[in-house]
């Protein structure tokens, strides 16, 4: 009563993740499922044979679990709470509006790279290297880390970027942060902070002209001339990214919460994000290029259709085998 279990009964997986539910006789090698409780994975039957039991401690639910917020967390509130019809509900729910808004996402990112294709900022097409899947079911995200670290070369003073995709609630944010741990000279890379401050130059060159917000002022020739007012450079010991123009002149790091955040900024991001994908893939593909060329193990997430324009051998999709879990670990 005081394990968790995985059954395996002809060749089918069971499992019972209720606290002090008996559910389970072995006799001479037959499995005898007779769970009461309603709450139990468990099948009902008698007598099947069995090829394997596996035991695990039970799932710990207290005070420091939930402060942790982590992958922990997730599988100790799954563990706890799978087998409730409530939970289940609200899993599936929560795994329907999960789909639909990576399908929402995904379509406006293939309709980004389409506009910045038909600019001539991007080629219509690419040769992306082989992706490596890695299933994140019933692993751990240090787990999961541990299958990419093995991928990668020994060596890796000489810098490397490593790029996860994926769809949303495979756990990119939380694997790249354990690699980000475990490699040398690790940083992250996001493009999330180049879209909002080219989004802050061009509000600001709109209020200063006069000119109406809207896709059409984002020209090419405008969005050329507003990048050149971003720079990726090391400023002390830190690398940041400078703005310099249209009277901004400011690092990143000194107005991620003040200027990058207003609304006039945070409201138009999208807009902007659509129309200038091919730009600011090209500043990102050269400041990693800097950072890798400076021995740095540059990690990257995001979706295919962005970071198939970046180069690397090192690519590595999560998926989940059984995607129905997705809505559970988002809970």
């Amino acid at each position: 009563s005081f394990f968790r279990g995985h059954l395996i009964v002809d060749g089918s997986a069971f499992f019972c993740a209720l606290l002090g539910c008996r559910c389970v006789s072995v006799i001479l090698g037959r499995a005898h499922l007779h769970c009461g409780r309603g709450n139990c994975h468990l099948a009902r039957g008698e007598g099947q044979q069995v090829q394997q039991i596996i035991l695990m401690a039970a799932p710990t639910l207290d005070l420091a679990c939930l402060k942790g917020q982590d992958d922990c967390t997730s599988a100790s509130i799954i563990g706890c709470f799978g087998g409730d019809a409530g939970f289940q509900r609200l899993a599936q729910r929560e795994l329907d509006q999960l789909t639909k808004r990576d399908d929402e996402d995904g379509e406006k990112i293939a309709k980004g790279i389409q506009i910045s294709v038909r600019k001539g900022v991007l080629p219509s097409s690419i040769e992306v290297e082989p992706v490596t899947k890695v299933d994140v079911n019933g692993r751990t995200a240090d787990e999961v880390a541990d299958v990419i670290l093995q991928a990668l070369p020994q060596d890796k003073s000489k810098g490397l970027l490593v790029i996860l995709q994926g769809c949303s609630g495979t756990g990119k944010g939380t694997t790249v942060e354990k690699l980000r741990q475990r490699l040398p000279r690790a940083v992250t890379w996001s493009n999330g902070n180049v879209f909002r401050s080219l989004t802050l130059l061009v509000v600001t060159h709109c209020e200063q002209t006069g000119l109406a917000f809207g896709p059409a002022v984002l020209s090419v020739e405008l969005v050329a001339r507003l990048m050149q007012c971003l720079k990726f450079d090391k400023f002390g010991e830190k690398y940041d990214i400078e703005i310099n123009g249209l009277g901004i002149h400011a690092k990143v790091s000194e107005i991620a919460t003040t200027l990058l955040m207003e609304p006039r900024v945070a409201k138009n991001i999208p807009t902007v994000a659509q129309e200038t994908q091919g730009e600011v893939l090209h500043f990102a593909s050269q400041a990693i290029a800097r950072l890798t060329a400076e021995g740095h193990c540059v990690l990257l997430e995001g979706r295919s259709p962005t970071v198939d324009y970046l180069r690397s051998p090192h690519r590595f999709e999560l998926v989940m085998s059984k995607p129905e879990a997705l809505g559970a670990r988002r809970l």
